[in-house]
Protein backbone atom coordinates (compact mmCIF):
# COMPACT_ATOMS: atom_id res chain seq x y z
CA UNK A 1 0.00 0.00 0.00
CA UNK A 2 1.47 3.78 -0.83
CA UNK A 3 -0.04 4.92 2.21
CA UNK A 4 1.89 2.79 4.32
CA UNK A 5 5.18 3.36 2.84
CA UNK A 6 7.57 5.00 4.89
CA UNK A 7 9.24 8.69 3.14
CA UNK A 8 11.83 6.39 1.90
CA UNK A 9 10.49 3.86 0.39
CA UNK A 10 7.95 6.06 -1.16
CA UNK A 11 10.95 7.99 -2.66
CA UNK A 12 12.42 4.09 -3.84
CA UNK A 13 9.36 3.32 -5.32
CA UNK A 14 8.87 6.45 -7.42
CA UNK A 15 12.37 6.28 -8.50
CA UNK A 16 11.69 2.78 -9.81
CA UNK A 17 8.64 3.60 -11.45
CA UNK A 18 10.12 6.49 -13.79
CA UNK A 19 12.83 4.53 -14.20
CA UNK A 20 9.89 1.80 -15.93
CA UNK A 21 8.53 4.63 -17.78
CA UNK A 22 11.57 6.09 -19.06
CA UNK A 23 12.32 2.30 -20.43
CA UNK A 24 8.63 2.00 -21.72
CA UNK A 25 9.14 5.34 -23.76
CA UNK A 26 12.52 4.37 -25.20
CA UNK A 27 10.32 1.55 -26.83
CA UNK A 28 8.78 4.53 -28.95
CA UNK A 29 4.82 3.38 -29.40
CA UNK A 30 2.25 5.51 -30.27
CA UNK A 31 -1.05 3.78 -29.40
CA UNK A 32 -4.54 4.79 -28.71
CA UNK A 33 -7.01 3.73 -26.46
CA UNK A 34 -9.31 6.38 -26.58
CA UNK A 35 -12.37 5.32 -28.01
CA UNK A 36 -14.60 2.15 -28.29
CA UNK A 37 -14.52 1.72 -31.77
CA UNK A 38 -14.80 -1.31 -33.09
CA UNK A 39 -11.83 -3.21 -34.46
CA UNK A 40 -10.81 -4.10 -37.93
CA UNK A 41 -10.99 -7.85 -37.35
CA UNK A 42 -14.54 -7.22 -35.75
CA UNK A 43 -15.89 -5.47 -38.76
CA UNK A 44 -14.70 -8.56 -40.95
CA UNK A 45 -16.83 -10.82 -39.18
CA UNK A 46 -19.77 -8.77 -41.43
CA UNK A 47 -18.18 -8.49 -44.27
CA UNK A 48 -20.52 -10.79 -45.65
CA UNK A 49 -23.36 -8.12 -45.18
CA UNK A 50 -21.75 -6.23 -48.07
CA UNK A 51 -22.72 -8.28 -50.85
CA UNK A 52 -26.33 -8.37 -49.57
CA UNK A 53 -29.14 -8.08 -50.35
CA UNK A 54 -27.96 -10.01 -53.56
CA UNK A 55 -29.52 -8.85 -57.06
CA UNK A 56 -32.99 -8.66 -57.39
CA UNK A 57 -33.15 -9.67 -53.93
CA UNK A 58 -35.15 -5.69 -52.75
CA UNK A 59 -38.63 -7.44 -51.70
CA UNK A 60 -39.78 -7.51 -47.62
CA UNK A 61 -41.31 -9.99 -46.61
CA UNK A 62 -44.47 -8.14 -46.74
CA UNK A 63 -43.82 -7.27 -50.42
CA UNK A 64 -42.11 -3.74 -50.30
CA UNK A 65 -39.71 -2.96 -52.14
CA UNK A 66 -36.62 -1.68 -50.29
CA UNK A 67 -35.24 0.24 -53.01
CA UNK A 68 -38.13 3.08 -52.90
CA UNK A 69 -39.40 5.69 -50.44
CA UNK A 70 -41.86 4.79 -47.43
CA UNK A 71 -41.51 2.61 -44.80
CA UNK A 72 -41.16 5.22 -41.97
CA UNK A 73 -40.99 2.71 -38.94
CA UNK A 74 -38.91 0.27 -40.57
CA UNK A 75 -39.31 -3.16 -41.99
CA UNK A 76 -41.64 -5.51 -40.30
CA UNK A 77 -38.72 -8.57 -40.17
CA UNK A 78 -36.27 -5.95 -38.85
CA UNK A 79 -38.38 -4.93 -35.80
CA UNK A 80 -39.48 -8.75 -35.58
CA UNK A 81 -35.70 -9.49 -35.00
CA UNK A 82 -34.69 -6.76 -32.79
CA UNK A 83 -38.08 -7.10 -30.55
CA UNK A 84 -36.26 -9.54 -27.85
CA UNK A 85 -32.94 -7.51 -27.09
CA UNK A 86 -35.52 -3.98 -26.98
CA UNK A 87 -37.91 -5.30 -24.73
CA UNK A 88 -41.22 -3.90 -27.06
CA UNK A 89 -43.11 -5.65 -29.56
CA UNK A 90 -42.63 -4.99 -33.00
CA UNK A 91 -45.35 -2.78 -33.26
CA UNK A 92 -43.47 -0.32 -30.63
CA UNK A 93 -40.36 -0.67 -32.49
CA UNK A 94 -38.61 1.95 -34.76
CA UNK A 95 -35.76 1.19 -37.09
CA UNK A 96 -33.56 4.25 -37.65
CA UNK A 97 -30.06 5.14 -39.34
CA UNK A 98 -26.91 3.89 -38.45
CA UNK A 99 -26.50 5.96 -34.80
CA UNK A 100 -28.66 5.52 -32.23
CA UNK A 101 -26.83 8.95 -31.04
CA UNK A 102 -28.52 10.94 -34.24
CA UNK A 103 -32.31 9.13 -32.33
CA UNK A 104 -31.38 10.55 -29.03
CA UNK A 105 -30.54 13.94 -30.29
CA UNK A 106 -33.77 14.40 -32.56
CA UNK A 107 -35.64 13.19 -29.33
CA UNK A 108 -34.13 15.77 -27.42
CA UNK A 109 -34.94 18.80 -30.08
CA UNK A 110 -37.91 17.38 -30.78
CA UNK A 111 -38.94 17.32 -26.87
CA UNK A 112 -37.94 21.20 -26.63
CA UNK A 113 -39.90 22.53 -29.43
CA UNK A 114 -42.73 20.48 -29.25
CA UNK A 115 -43.09 18.87 -25.85
CA UNK A 116 -43.63 14.98 -25.33
CA UNK A 117 -46.70 12.92 -24.37
CA UNK A 118 -47.99 14.85 -21.48
CA UNK A 119 -45.93 18.13 -21.71
CA UNK A 120 -48.21 21.23 -20.42
CA UNK A 121 -46.25 23.10 -22.98
CA UNK A 122 -42.42 22.46 -25.44
CA UNK A 123 -39.27 21.99 -22.80
CA UNK A 124 -37.38 24.55 -23.95
CA UNK A 125 -40.63 27.07 -22.95
CA UNK A 126 -39.98 25.93 -19.24
CA UNK A 127 -37.93 28.18 -17.24
CA UNK A 128 -35.36 25.65 -16.96
CA UNK A 129 -34.35 22.21 -18.11
CA UNK A 130 -32.52 19.43 -15.56
CA UNK A 131 -30.85 15.91 -16.64
CA UNK A 132 -29.58 13.59 -14.25
CA UNK A 133 -26.55 12.11 -15.60
CA UNK A 134 -24.84 9.07 -13.78
CA UNK A 135 -21.04 9.57 -13.51
CA UNK A 136 -18.89 8.18 -14.73
CA UNK A 137 -21.05 8.32 -17.54
CA UNK A 138 -21.18 8.64 -21.34
CA UNK A 139 -19.55 12.02 -22.46
CA UNK A 140 -21.64 12.31 -26.03
CA UNK A 141 -24.92 12.17 -23.85
CA UNK A 142 -23.41 15.21 -21.73
CA UNK A 143 -22.52 16.35 -24.86
CA UNK A 144 -26.17 16.88 -26.10
CA UNK A 145 -27.10 18.42 -22.87
CA UNK A 146 -24.19 21.02 -23.19
CA UNK A 147 -25.26 21.82 -26.86
CA UNK A 148 -28.82 23.00 -26.31
CA UNK A 149 -28.33 24.20 -22.38
CA UNK A 150 -29.93 21.43 -20.45
CA UNK A 151 -28.38 21.58 -16.89
CA UNK A 152 -26.71 18.52 -16.01
CA UNK A 153 -26.98 16.66 -12.24
CA UNK A 154 -24.20 14.30 -11.55
CA UNK A 155 -25.47 11.58 -9.56
CA UNK A 156 -22.61 8.79 -8.10
CA UNK A 157 -23.21 4.92 -9.15
CA UNK A 158 -23.20 2.17 -6.50
CA UNK A 159 -22.25 -0.95 -8.85
CA UNK A 160 -25.85 -1.87 -9.14
CA UNK A 161 -27.04 1.44 -10.74
CA UNK A 162 -26.80 5.13 -9.75
CA UNK A 163 -27.61 6.21 -6.57
CA UNK A 164 -31.61 5.82 -5.67
CA UNK A 165 -32.32 7.64 -3.04
CA UNK A 166 -30.33 10.39 -4.79
CA UNK A 167 -32.12 10.17 -7.51
CA UNK A 168 -35.70 9.93 -6.23
CA UNK A 169 -34.93 13.48 -4.09
CA UNK A 170 -33.87 14.94 -7.60
CA UNK A 171 -36.60 14.48 -9.43
CA UNK A 172 -39.47 16.07 -7.24
CA UNK A 173 -37.61 19.06 -9.03
CA UNK A 174 -40.36 19.84 -11.92
CA UNK A 175 -37.48 21.23 -14.02
CA UNK A 176 -36.15 17.76 -14.16
CA UNK A 177 -37.22 15.95 -17.23
CA UNK A 178 -34.82 13.03 -17.95
CA UNK A 179 -32.53 10.85 -17.12
CA UNK A 180 -29.92 9.55 -19.09
CA UNK A 181 -29.56 5.45 -18.21
CA UNK A 182 -26.87 2.90 -19.52
CA UNK A 183 -28.21 0.32 -17.90
CA UNK A 184 -26.43 -3.07 -18.91
CA UNK A 185 -22.82 -2.61 -18.77
CA UNK A 186 -22.76 0.65 -18.36
CA UNK A 187 -20.37 3.08 -19.91
CA UNK A 188 -17.56 2.92 -18.91
CA UNK A 189 -18.48 1.88 -15.81
CA UNK A 190 -18.96 -1.56 -16.89
CA UNK A 191 -22.37 -2.02 -13.97
CA UNK A 192 -25.89 -3.32 -15.03
CA UNK A 193 -28.49 -1.97 -12.64
CA UNK A 194 -30.38 -4.28 -10.29
CA UNK A 195 -34.07 -5.18 -10.22
CA UNK A 196 -34.51 -2.85 -7.36
CA UNK A 197 -33.20 -0.39 -9.14
CA UNK A 198 -34.64 -0.44 -12.55
CA UNK A 199 -38.42 -0.59 -10.32
CA UNK A 200 -37.57 2.26 -8.29
CA UNK A 201 -37.02 4.03 -11.57
CA UNK A 202 -40.07 2.80 -13.17
CA UNK A 203 -42.11 3.85 -10.29
CA UNK A 204 -40.59 6.99 -8.58
CA UNK A 205 -43.02 10.19 -8.35
CA UNK A 206 -41.49 13.12 -10.41
CA UNK A 207 -41.97 16.47 -9.93
CA UNK A 208 -42.31 16.91 -14.00
CA UNK A 209 -45.07 14.47 -15.07
CA UNK A 210 -43.50 14.34 -18.85
CA UNK A 211 -40.09 13.24 -17.41
CA UNK A 212 -38.43 11.02 -19.81
CA UNK A 213 -35.61 7.85 -18.78
CA UNK A 214 -33.49 8.01 -22.14
CA UNK A 215 -32.63 4.37 -21.86
CA UNK A 216 -29.63 3.65 -23.92
CA UNK A 217 -29.41 0.11 -24.12
CA UNK A 218 -26.11 0.02 -26.26
CA UNK A 219 -24.54 -2.93 -24.50
CA UNK A 220 -27.59 -5.42 -24.08
CA UNK A 221 -25.78 -8.20 -25.94
CA UNK A 222 -22.02 -7.18 -25.47
CA UNK A 223 -21.16 -10.12 -23.08
CA UNK A 224 -17.41 -10.50 -22.29
CA UNK A 225 -18.06 -13.94 -20.18
CA UNK A 226 -20.72 -16.94 -19.32
CA UNK A 227 -21.66 -14.18 -16.81
CA UNK A 228 -24.13 -12.86 -18.60
CA UNK A 229 -26.14 -9.97 -16.95
CA UNK A 230 -29.69 -9.62 -16.91
CA UNK A 231 -31.86 -6.34 -16.83
CA UNK A 232 -35.26 -6.13 -16.05
CA UNK A 233 -37.33 -4.96 -19.06
CA UNK A 234 -37.78 -1.06 -18.46
CA UNK A 235 -41.05 -0.84 -20.65
CA UNK A 236 -43.10 -3.15 -18.72
CA UNK A 237 -41.44 -2.20 -15.36
CA UNK A 238 -43.29 1.08 -16.24
CA UNK A 239 -46.35 0.35 -17.32
CA UNK A 240 -46.55 -1.80 -13.88
CA UNK A 241 -45.84 1.04 -11.97
CA UNK A 242 -48.96 3.53 -13.72
CA UNK A 243 -45.84 5.40 -15.56
CA UNK A 244 -45.82 3.40 -19.30
CA UNK A 245 -44.97 6.68 -21.01
CA UNK A 246 -41.81 7.12 -19.01
CA UNK A 247 -39.33 5.43 -20.99
CA UNK A 248 -37.58 6.02 -24.06
CA UNK A 249 -35.71 2.76 -24.93
CA UNK A 250 -32.40 3.25 -27.90
CA UNK A 251 -29.73 0.50 -28.95
CA UNK A 252 -28.01 0.18 -32.45
CA UNK A 253 -25.67 -2.32 -33.95
CA UNK A 254 -23.10 0.02 -34.77
CA UNK A 255 -20.90 -2.06 -32.23
CA UNK A 256 -22.45 -5.43 -33.71
CA UNK A 257 -22.28 -5.28 -37.63
CA UNK A 258 -20.69 -2.27 -39.21
CA UNK A 259 -19.91 0.46 -37.40
CA UNK A 260 -20.59 3.19 -39.94
CA UNK A 261 -23.32 1.53 -41.67
CA UNK A 262 -25.89 0.02 -38.74
CA UNK A 263 -29.38 0.24 -37.86
CA UNK A 264 -30.53 2.35 -35.04
CA UNK A 265 -33.42 1.46 -32.93
CA UNK A 266 -35.89 3.59 -30.49
CA UNK A 267 -38.77 1.61 -28.50
CA UNK A 268 -41.15 2.90 -26.34
CA UNK A 269 -45.09 3.04 -25.45
CA UNK A 270 -47.34 3.44 -28.55
CA UNK A 271 -47.83 6.76 -27.57
CA UNK A 272 -44.19 8.09 -27.60
CA UNK A 273 -44.03 6.08 -31.02
CA UNK A 274 -46.92 8.22 -32.12
CA UNK A 275 -45.61 11.29 -31.29
CA UNK A 276 -41.71 9.97 -32.47
CA UNK A 277 -43.32 9.19 -35.94
CA UNK A 278 -45.15 12.43 -36.24
CA UNK A 279 -41.50 13.76 -35.97
CA UNK A 280 -39.97 11.66 -38.26
CA UNK A 281 -42.20 12.16 -40.64
CA UNK A 282 -41.50 15.76 -41.66
CA UNK A 283 -38.15 15.24 -41.42
CA UNK A 284 -37.72 11.97 -44.00
CA UNK A 285 -39.54 9.79 -46.49
CA UNK A 286 -38.14 6.94 -45.09
CA UNK A 287 -35.11 4.70 -43.92
CA UNK A 288 -32.31 3.05 -45.90
CA UNK A 289 -34.17 -0.05 -46.25
CA UNK A 290 -32.10 -2.04 -48.19
CA UNK A 291 -29.49 -1.74 -45.46
CA UNK A 292 -32.45 -3.38 -43.13
CA UNK A 293 -33.04 -5.86 -45.19
CA UNK A 294 -28.96 -6.24 -45.48
CA UNK A 295 -28.98 -6.70 -41.71
CA UNK A 296 -31.90 -9.45 -41.61
CA UNK A 297 -30.67 -11.43 -44.86
CA UNK A 298 -27.27 -11.75 -42.46
CA UNK A 299 -28.51 -12.49 -39.36
CA UNK A 300 -31.60 -14.50 -39.68
CA UNK A 301 -33.15 -14.92 -36.18
CA UNK A 302 -31.95 -13.90 -32.86
CA UNK A 303 -30.04 -16.93 -32.64
CA UNK A 304 -28.21 -15.43 -35.71
CA UNK A 305 -27.60 -12.50 -34.13
CA UNK A 306 -26.29 -14.07 -30.73
CA UNK A 307 -23.87 -16.66 -32.57
CA UNK A 308 -22.70 -13.62 -33.94
CA UNK A 309 -21.86 -11.45 -31.15
CA UNK A 310 -20.42 -14.75 -29.68
CA UNK A 311 -17.51 -14.54 -32.75
CA UNK A 312 -16.94 -10.41 -30.90
CA UNK A 313 -17.28 -11.86 -27.63
CA UNK A 314 -14.02 -14.42 -28.85
CA UNK A 315 -11.86 -11.43 -30.31
CA UNK A 316 -12.95 -8.79 -27.22
CA UNK A 317 -12.48 -10.72 -24.03
CA UNK A 318 -8.41 -11.33 -24.67
CA UNK A 319 -7.80 -8.01 -24.90
CA UNK A 320 -9.67 -7.27 -21.67
CA UNK A 321 -8.25 -9.29 -19.72
CA UNK A 322 -5.05 -7.87 -20.87
CA UNK A 323 -6.06 -4.39 -19.50
CA UNK A 324 -6.93 -5.97 -16.02
CA UNK A 325 -4.42 -8.13 -15.92
CA UNK A 326 -1.68 -5.13 -16.30
CA UNK A 327 -3.86 -3.34 -13.60
CA UNK A 328 -3.41 -6.23 -11.10
CA UNK A 329 0.03 -6.56 -12.12
CA UNK A 330 1.32 -2.79 -11.47
CA UNK A 331 -1.63 -1.28 -9.53
CA UNK A 332 -3.04 -4.51 -7.26
CA UNK A 333 -0.73 -3.70 -4.52
CA UNK A 334 -0.73 0.23 -4.19
CA UNK A 335 -4.54 0.57 -2.88
CA UNK A 336 -4.49 3.51 -5.20
CA UNK A 337 -6.59 2.36 -7.99
CA UNK A 338 -9.89 0.46 -8.22
CA UNK A 339 -11.53 -1.22 -11.27
CA UNK A 340 -14.44 -3.64 -11.83
CA UNK A 341 -13.45 -6.45 -14.56
CA UNK A 342 -16.62 -6.14 -17.27
CA UNK A 343 -18.79 -8.61 -17.36
CA UNK A 344 -19.63 -6.60 -20.72
CA UNK A 345 -19.30 -3.74 -22.50
CA UNK A 346 -16.38 -1.93 -24.06
CA UNK A 347 -14.63 0.00 -21.48
CA UNK A 348 -12.74 -0.74 -18.54
CA UNK A 349 -13.05 2.17 -15.63
CA UNK A 350 -10.55 2.83 -13.68
CA UNK A 351 -10.98 5.19 -10.62
CA UNK A 352 -7.45 6.43 -9.05
CA UNK A 353 -6.30 8.32 -5.79
CA UNK A 354 -8.22 11.79 -6.34
CA UNK A 355 -5.65 14.44 -8.50
CA UNK A 356 -4.27 11.26 -10.35
CA UNK A 357 -6.49 10.84 -13.59
CA UNK A 358 -4.89 14.10 -15.35
CA UNK A 359 -1.45 13.43 -14.11
CA UNK A 360 -1.98 9.90 -15.62
CA UNK A 361 -2.98 11.03 -19.56
CA UNK A 362 -0.32 13.62 -19.39
CA UNK A 363 2.12 10.72 -18.52
CA UNK A 364 0.90 8.50 -20.80
CA UNK A 365 0.79 11.54 -23.81
CA UNK A 366 4.51 11.69 -23.01
CA UNK A 367 5.05 8.09 -23.71
CA UNK A 368 3.19 8.00 -26.57
CA UNK A 369 -0.15 6.60 -25.37
CA UNK A 370 -3.59 8.60 -26.22
CA UNK A 371 -6.29 8.17 -23.96
CA UNK A 372 -9.52 9.86 -23.09
CA UNK A 373 -9.12 12.62 -21.70
CA UNK A 374 -9.61 13.01 -17.87
CA UNK A 375 -13.04 14.42 -16.89
CA UNK A 376 -14.58 13.37 -20.16
CA UNK A 377 -16.80 11.02 -18.23
CA UNK A 378 -18.42 13.44 -16.08
CA UNK A 379 -20.93 16.64 -17.08
CA UNK A 380 -19.00 19.37 -18.41
CA UNK A 381 -15.98 17.63 -18.68
CA UNK A 382 -14.71 17.97 -14.72
CA UNK A 383 -14.46 14.93 -12.79
CA UNK A 384 -14.71 16.90 -8.70
CA UNK A 385 -11.75 14.25 -7.58
CA UNK A 386 -9.64 13.97 -11.01
CA UNK A 387 -9.67 10.34 -10.19
CA UNK A 388 -11.80 8.19 -13.17
CA UNK A 389 -10.10 6.88 -16.56
CA UNK A 390 -11.96 5.05 -19.25
CA UNK A 391 -10.50 2.93 -20.92
CA UNK A 392 -10.95 1.88 -24.58
CA UNK A 393 -9.11 -1.45 -25.72
CA UNK A 394 -11.64 -2.68 -28.60
CA UNK A 395 -10.05 -1.00 -31.91
CA UNK A 396 -6.10 -1.79 -31.30
CA UNK A 397 -4.91 -5.37 -31.59
CA UNK A 398 -4.20 -7.49 -28.88
CA UNK A 399 -0.48 -6.80 -28.93
CA UNK A 400 -0.93 -3.28 -29.09
CA UNK A 401 -3.65 -3.76 -26.27
CA UNK A 402 -0.88 -5.48 -23.96
CA UNK A 403 1.73 -3.00 -24.74
CA UNK A 404 -0.24 0.43 -24.41
CA UNK A 405 -1.70 -1.61 -20.68
CA UNK A 406 1.91 -2.22 -19.15
CA UNK A 407 2.36 1.43 -20.13
CA UNK A 408 -0.67 2.96 -18.66
CA UNK A 409 -0.62 1.25 -15.58
CA UNK A 410 3.00 2.32 -15.06
CA UNK A 411 1.64 5.66 -15.56
CA UNK A 412 -0.96 6.00 -13.02
CA UNK A 413 1.15 4.04 -10.40
CA UNK A 414 3.50 7.16 -11.27
CA UNK A 415 0.84 9.00 -10.89
CA UNK A 416 -0.42 7.47 -7.89
CA UNK A 417 2.95 7.67 -5.74
CA UNK A 418 3.15 11.77 -7.26
CA UNK A 419 -0.21 12.40 -5.11
CA UNK A 420 0.92 10.55 -2.62
CA UNK A 421 4.32 12.30 -1.93
CA UNK A 422 2.16 15.73 -2.68
CA UNK A 423 0.15 14.63 0.14
CA UNK A 424 2.87 14.26 2.78
CA UNK A 425 4.43 17.12 1.80
CA UNK A 426 1.14 19.12 1.94
CA UNK A 427 0.36 18.12 5.61
CA UNK A 428 4.31 18.06 6.80
CA UNK A 429 4.25 22.01 5.74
Amino acid sequence: MLADLSAADLEAYVARVRADLDAFKARGLKLDMTRGKPSPEQLDLAEGMLALPGNRDHFSEAGEDARNYGGLQGLAEVRKLFSGPLGAPPERVVVGGNASLAMMHDVIVWALLKGVPGSARPWAKEDEIAFICPAPGYDRHFAICEEYGIRMIPVALTGHGPDMDKVEELVRDPAVKGMWCVPKYSNPSAESYSDETVRRLAAMKTGAPDFRLFWDNAYVLHHLTDSRHEVLNILEECAAAGNPDRAFVFASTSKMTLAGAGLAFFAASEANVKWQQARAFKQTIGPDKLNQLRHVRFLRDEAGLVAHMEKHRALLAPKFKAVTDALEARLGDTGAARWITPDGGYFVSVDLAPGAASRSVALAKEAGLALTPAGATWPYGKDPLDSNLRLAPSFPSLADVKAASEGIAICMALACAEVEQTKRRKEAA
